[in-house]
């Protein structure tokens, strides 16, 4: 399992700035050169390099992890690995309420809940499907570490290895507790029995092997892309649209639709540390849900007061030399695998990605690391992102996306204000005890209105039997 998170996260992710760069320079810069030579308005150009363009580019760059992700499950799979796998950890899992073969796809999720909750569909009963899916995002997936990775950089110089573990270990303890709140709620019912036939161990091969990984590829780069280029187009509009009907300029980050919305939303985030002229950070939620690689891009554009429109200007567009740039990224990413190895929240940092001034404004917009460890919580437990809740409601149905959006934002939002309260509570100790209140009493409230749905649930179960 720890080769197989390995190869998919370091010798996969070795291609992604090669994905990135590429389909970027295609589809995104490429774009916006080519539409400016025909004189195209600028908001044409907004519309199809950033919405369009980038939607392509963020689908197209998890091909590289994903593809190595299906290569080395296929692998498993194919060589009567799978089924012994599941055997061993059985017990364990049922302590849990899973069966055995629920321990891959949590795993799995390690790397990316995407092809975590694709694993789930080999299990046999559909309660432990559900239960296995529903869980599987609350594992840290290895778009989130690039995120810690910057924060430990800016807030935790010393004993950051302590801060990403925690944060590892608390998703881990999420996932349980909702698995055991759902066993005893709307997913309640008996664990499916393991019922296995070890194959006998054997090589397989490698021709079917790779149709297999094509399969599942092109089946998921067809699904993403029709959630992630719809949600690009409308947070590129937002982003490239200001308050008077204007296109936004390099120079005026703070007056987007997408920047008002986000000092517009702050006010709800008080209560974990956010303060109105932390709007940035706001934003950085809000793009987050389309993807998790997407907040230190947007956090270094905010804090910057910059918006980058996809080189519109087409001064800085060089087409050949960032394919050479692309090409290289990959014996240079593939040469960096020993320091991943040793160190891997230093090689998930993003290279040069956030300059010293913006970590200097971070550090003063946060409110110190009680303010900083909370937002990590929220980023760590919150709403999926895009391809994710995608494959939520293609593996279960649309209701259970919508419980899983509701569901995750409610445990991040009670999370990060329980540590921020409790964290600053000789600060503030009267509105430390009404909010604790108040949060106490909207968990009790969202785990009664659950054990009232499994209730009516149950009614109609035996209304339809009879």
């Amino acid at each position: 399992m720890y080769l197989m998170f390995l190869f998919a996260i370091n010798v996969g992710g070795a291609f992604q700035d090669f994905f990135d760069i590429t389909t970027d320079v295609l589809f995104v810069q490429g774009t916006a050169w080519l539409l400016q030579q025909f004189h195209m308005p600028a908001w044409v150009i907004a519309l199809l390099a950033n919405g369009v363009g980038k939607g392509i580019n963020t689908t197209l760059t998890f091909i590289p992890v994903i593809a190595a992700m299906f290569f080395f499950l296929s692998l498993l799979e194919l060589s009567g690995y799978m089924a012994r796998a599941a055997f061993v950890v059985d017990k364990i899992m049922r302590i849990l309420g899973l069966p055995g073969k629920s321990f891959v796809p949590m795993i799995v999720g390690f790397g990316c809940n995407v092809p975590a909750i694709m694993a789930a569909r080999t299990l046999d009963s559909e309660r432990d499907r559900l239960l296995t899916i529903l869980m599987s995002p609350f594992m840290s997936c290895s778009a989130r570490l690039a995120i810690y990775a910057v924060f430990v950089a800016a807030f935790f110089p010393t004993g950051g290895q302590n801060i990403v573990f925690s944060l590892y270990l608390i998703g881990i303890l999420m996932a349980v507790l909702t698995g055991f709140l759902l066993r005893k709620t709307m997913l309640h019912g008996q664990t499916s029995p393991l019922i296995l036939e070890l194959p006998a161990y054997h090589k397989p091969s490698l021709r079917r092997v790779l149709k297999d990984t094509s399969l599942r590829l092109r089946h998921f780069v067809v699904r993403a892309g029709k959630m992630i280029i719809p949600v690009c187009v409308i947070l590129g509009g937002l982003n490239a649209l200001t308050m008077h009907g204007g296109i936004n300029s390099a120079e005026a980050s703070s007056e987007s639709v997408l920047s008002w919305l986000g000092q517009y939303l702050t006010p709800l985030f008080y209560p974990m540390g956010l303060h109105q002229e932390n709007w940035p950070a706001t934003v950085g939620l809000l793009t987050g849900m389309l993807a998790k690689e997407v907040v230190v891009g947007s956090l270094n554009t905010l804090y910057g007061q910059m918006i980058t429109m996809a080189h519109t200007a087409g001064n800085d567009f060089d087409f050949w030399g960032s394919i050479q740039a692309a090409l290289w990224s990959v014996p240079h990413n593939l040469t960096q695998l020993g320091q991943a190895l040793l160190n891997p929240i230093v090689a998930s940092a993003p290279d040069g990605e956030l300059s010293q001034s913006v970590y200097g404004m971070m550090y003063q917009q946060f409110d110190g690391k009680a303010g900083a460890y909370a937002y990590l919580l929220f980023i760590l437990l919150y709403i999926p992102c895009v391809s994710t809740m995608a494959v939520i409601r293609q593996e279960a149905n649309r209701k259970w996306m919508w419980f899983s959006i509701t569901w995750s934002f409610l445990i991040a939002y009670a999370s990060a204000v329980l540590f921020y309260q409790v964290a600053t509570y000789m600060e503030h100790p009267q509105q430390t005890m009404i909010t604790l209140g108040c949060i106490i009493g909207l968990i009790v409230s969202v785990v009664f209105m659950m054990r009232l749905g499994a209730t009516y649930q149950g009614a109609n179960h035996v209304t339809a039997n009879s």
